[in-house]
Order: C-alpha cells, then structure tokens, then sequence
C-alpha cells in the first residue's frame, strides 16, 4: 500500500474504516453468490445441450433419460 493511502487510512475514524470494512464483505458476498449462480447456470446449460445432442442424433433416448441427464 502506498504511503498516502497509509497516512489517509490513518486518519480516519474507527467507525468509517468498520463501515468500508462492511461494505468490502457485502460486496464479496453478491460477487461469490453471483459467481455460484452462474456456476449451476453454466452446468445446466450443458446437460441441456448433452440431452439434446442426444436427442438429435436419433439414439432414442427416452425423455425420461433426458430429465435424468439434466437433473444429474
């Protein structure tokens, strides 16, 4: 950290740097929920894509079969 920032983080009162502090957390939080969200997106996306290839090449794959592969 550079010295500014340092000196101006010092002067600052204990109830402003709790506050960024808190802020910071919050802000982790929506990026990593955010992030799992598109995580479990991202697979169904893919068993969707698996059941349809499947489909589309004509192995007769049973719709039961399908909500199989795409529930997991």
């Amino acid at each position: 950290m550079k010295s500014e920032m340092r000196q101006v983080l010092a002067r600052q009162s204990f109830e402003k740097k709790i506050r960024k502090v808190g802020k910071l957390i919050r802000l982790h939080q929506k990026i990593k929920t955010t992030h799992s969200n598109a995580s479990a997106d991202d697979i169904l996306l893919a068993r969707l894509d698996t059941a349809s290839a499947q489909r589309d090449a004509g192995k007769g794959v049973s719709i039961e079969r399908i909500r199989e592969n795409i529930r997991g």
